[in-house]
């Protein structure tokens, strides 16, 4: 099975989410794929009750802890009684814009797994490292905090998303050649740093400008399992992209 993340990010309304909703209730997507839409907080409780029931709903992100004097922030447990199944962990804007680190981020990923929660893991380079030629490194950095903090049982409820930070919301894509060869390089340091059944059974999926123009080649790639879209996701063609693996 692949994997659809949609991540509406700090965009909606409750009037544009509803219509939103409504139109991916009626479409035709692909029963392989495995969809769910990431909305602001405030919003996630409407976007749960509303949505198809084969469809499911992520929090943005998280905090480390189940309750507490942490003003402002949301726990896993909050997200998921409001019908959340699911949460986005180790965004770029959340890694490069607010200095979240590598090792808060795994943090997050223990407290949301052992909440009863499912992570979208993000990682990727910054343009800067891309040149550098040290894409890999700084990937598998990224992954190796989560790594040391979770079990190998805890896999099973992980996707990885690779989203190269140069090509998230610049339109900017990385070639399906480019986005495969990292992929393939992530799945061989999994079997490496856990396990080769991890290695084979964890869905890694590409985000970064993804749209319903330039996601059908790179469905073809042997290691794309899916994909992580931003703005898109917010428009209806987001379900061609769900369905582009068909």
């Amino acid at each position: 099975m692949t994997t659809g993340l949609g991540n509406f990010k700090m965009n909606g309304n409750s009037s544009s989410l509803k219509e939103l909703v409504a139109s991916f209730n009626a479409a035709e997507a692909d029963k392989n794929v495995e969809v769910v839409l990431a909305a602001p907080f405030v919003y996630v409780p409407q976007v749960a009750s509303s949505l198809r029931s084969d469809w499911a709903v992520a929090g943005e992100n998280c905090y480390v802890k189940a309750s507490g004097a942490y003003t402002g922030e949301v726990s896993p447990e909050m997200l998921k009684d409001v019908g959340a199944k699911w949460v986005i962990l180790g965004h770029s804007e959340r890694r490069n814009i607010l200095g979240e680190t590598d090792e808060f981020t795994a943090e997050k990923t223990v407290k949301a797994l052992e909440a009863g929660l499912k992570v979208s893991l993000c990682v990727g380079e910054l343009l800067e490292e891309r040149e550098a030629g040290i894409t890999q490194n700084v990937v598998e950095r990224q992954l190796n905090a989560v790594v040391k903090a979770v079990k190998e049982e805890d896999w099973a409820n992980i996707v990885i998303a690779y989203e190269p930070v140069w090509a998230i919301g610049t339109g900017k894509v990385a070639t399906p050649e480019q986005a495969q060869e990292v992929h393939a390089a992530i799945r061989e340091y999994l079997k490496v740093a856990v396990s080769a059944k991890v290695a084979e059974e964890t869905r890694i999926v590409y985000g970064g400008s993804v749209n319903s123009k330039n996601c059908v080649a790179a469905a073809k790639q042997a290691d794309v399992d899916g994909f992580l879209v931003g703005g898109a996701s917010l428009k209806p063609e987001f379900v061609e992209i769900v369905n582009a693996t068909q």
